[in-house]
């Protein structure tokens, strides 16, 4: 590291001053720049927190910029118990999840998928609940072929009507992209299923 790097960070304000400073001074010049400066610490990390959840770049970006502004708006909330980059991570992972919450991944569109979002909508999402939901888009990546794919992530995720994802997709079959829908969520039930099953064989096994 450079002389004049590690000059540079030692002159950083840690995020507890610059909270404080934010606040403060919230509606001066000082405690806006502090505010923007340390916001801006945080735009890249947010971002590429985001982008791993979400797998768009661009609802990824979107996602960020709308977590941090309204970190912004409610710094005065923050009561300091945690360090200010969980309580800002906690924020961007409700707007994920938020994100995620879309028509229902394995039943029909009035069915709500508990699988895919926590339905407290909370912040204090345990483990578990994390780990479910990643594993469920790793099984749409590792079971599922591209057009069933394509479909399911347009319908759930980006909220397209079925006749619109026909359309787009240039789907041939008579059901059009509701008869790829269908069998995209047979086959991820599936794979969620032996999964499952898996994991019970692994514990039961001798020795675990």
């Amino acid at each position: 590291m450079s002389q004049q790097r590690e000059e540079n960070l030692e002159r950083t304000p840690p995020d507890a001053v610059l909270v404080d400073m934010a606040r403060r001074q919230a509606d001066r010049r000082e405690g806006r720049e502090a505010a923007s400066r340390l916001l801006q610490r945080y735009r890249e990390p947010v971002f590429h927190w985001c982008l791993r959840r979400v797998r768009d770049p661009e609802l990824a970006l979107d996602l960020a910029q709308d977590a941090l502004l309204n970190a912004y708006r409610n710094l005065e909330r923050f009561d300091g118990r945690a360090r200010f980059s969980s309580w800002l991570f906690a924020i961007a992972r409700n707007r994920c999840l938020n994100a995620l919450r879309r028509p229902a991944l394995f039943e029909g569109d009035g069915f709500d998928a508990d699988t895919v979002a926590d339905p407290r909508g909370g912040q204090d999402l345990d483990l578990e609940d994390r780990e479910a939901e990643e594993r469920i888009l790793d099984l749409i990546r590792e079971h599922l072929p591209p057009l069933d794919q394509q479909v399911l992530w347009l319908r759930c995720f980006e909220r397209m009507p079925v006749d619109a994802i026909t359309d787009a997709l240039a789907i041939p079959e008579a059901s059009g992209a509701r008869g790829v829908l269908q069998r995209a969520r047979r086959r991820l039930r599936a794979a969620l299923e032996t999964s499952r099953a898996a994991e019970g064989d692994a514990k039961g096994a001798p020795g675990t």
